[in-house]
């Protein structure tokens, strides 16, 4: 299964695309945008299209780095971090549910970090999302 609902290269989703596929997912999409831009209000966004096997996929970065990934589902989404060694250890003592200290803690180690996905299916893990977020960008 790709990590996007959106597999075509030849069409990048709009908003129409968006709320078709997420549904009232999107009110929790655009709260972590918003709240990255908020926190962070030089980044900047773009759609990527890294091969079939993940589609269409949503970043928010800095001048260095990806900040967040967000992958469109359907009536959901996936987030996506890249944390270091430090940001995992700090994400591993901060308040954050056990669930997502279990993926960190188990996500494979590559040069850049450890990689994990989160899906966001209600508003209840936003909490621990936008702490990751915090994270991210304080390391």
């Amino acid at each position: 299964m790709p990590a996007s609902i959106f597999t075509d290269k030849s069409k990048k989703p709009d908003i129409k695309d968006m709320q078709n596929a997420l549904g009232k997912a999107i009110i929790l999409w655009s709260e972590i945008a918003e709240y990255v831009f908020k926190k962070y209000p030089d980044a900047k966004d773009e759609w990527a299209f890294p091969g079939i096997n993940f589609g269409w996929n949503y970043r928010i970065r800095d001048a260095r780095r990806v900040i967040i990934y967000m992958m469109p589902g359907d009536k959901f989404f996936r987030v996506s971090f890249i944390f270091g060694i430090k940001a995992t250890e700090e994400a591993m003592i901060c308040k954050i549910s056990k669930e997502i200290k279990d993926l960190i803690s188990s996500a494979k180690v590559y040069a850049e970090g450890r990689g994990f996905r989160i899906d966001v299916t209600q508003k209840k893990i936003m909490k621990d999302i936008k702490k990751l977020i915090d994270i991210k960008l304080l390391n």
